[in-house]
């Protein structure tokens, strides 16, 4: 899988992108046919605090899956949007396994 990472407003530095990229490269294991993904990185100014949101979108055969999560800090952001994206890509994979089983019942 390749990640594109797209900095909204600001410049992320190596160290931030290398440990996103390391969280997310851990999401083959899930789902082991994810054909790209982007990650966006974001700052949200609401007064004083300065949140940050981490979006992460996979695209895997016939669906876009996407995890965004807020946090005051990227790392625990990106750490909830991979957690996230887990729980999406075991759903979307038993949902293909669902069909592939229905396919082989009803060709039978």
């Amino acid at each position: 899988m390749k990640l594109n990472f797209t900095a909204v407003h600001f410049d992320a530095d190596q160290k931030l992108l290398a440990y996103i990229e390391r969280k997310a490269l851990k999401l083959n294991q899930y789902f082991d046919r994810i054909i790209d993904g982007q990650v966006f990185l974001k700052l949200e100014n609401s007064g004083q605090v300065r949140d940050k949101i981490v979006e992460l979108k996979l695209l895997v055969p016939g669906d876009t899956l996407v995890a965004t999560e807020m946090s005051k800090t990227f790392e625990a952001a990106a750490d909830a949007a991979v957690e996230n994206m887990k729980r999406q890509l075991n759903k979307h994979k038993e949902k293909v396994q669902d069909k592939s089983q229905a396919k082989k019942s009803a060709s039978s």
